[in-house]
Formats: structure tokens, sequence, C-alpha cells
């Protein structure tokens, strides 16, 4: 009398299918996850004059960075090494 072979059970009621399922799963899940996130929250609009802007932030800028010249003086003289 020969041995029987195990008999054997439904494709689902082995766990390592659902260990390999369950990766791909997941990033399909977190793709439609980021598009609902993306289709609810629009980006913000460009302004039309953002170049403007840009111009009028670089003047406030240099204006405020010529104000700051003894502290940045004073700043980069107690870094500097002394002569031996």
């Amino acid at each position: 009398m020969q041995p029987q072979p195990p008999a054997s059970l439904p494709w689902w009621r082995y766990p390592l299918v659902w260990l390999v399922i369950a990766g791909p799963a997941t990033v399909v899940v977190a793709g439609l996850v980021t598009a609902v996130i993306a289709f609810r929250s629009a980006d913000p609009v460009v302004a039309t004059d953002y170049y403007r802007r840009g111009i009028e932030i670089n003047k406030t800028l240099t204006a405020v960075g010529k104000s700051a010249l003894p502290a940045m003086q004073g700043r980069n003289h107690a870094v500097t090494p002394t002569a031996p």
C-alpha cells in the first residue's frame, strides 16, 4: 500500500500567498490615498505680480544688509583665529 499525499489546501489558505499580495495591495491603497489628497487640496495660485514682489524683497534685504554691516564685521572678527 502506497502512502497517500496530504490533501492540498485552497490557495487562500496559505499565509505566504497573503504576504505576497499584501505588498502590491498596500502600494495601490497608498496611491489612491495620495490621489484623493491631491485632488481635494489644490495648490495655491501664484500671484500674477510675483516678479515685482521678488524685486521688492531683494531691495528690502539689501537695505537690511547694509544696516547690519557692523554686526557682521564683529561676528566675523570674533570667529577669525588669532595669528600664532
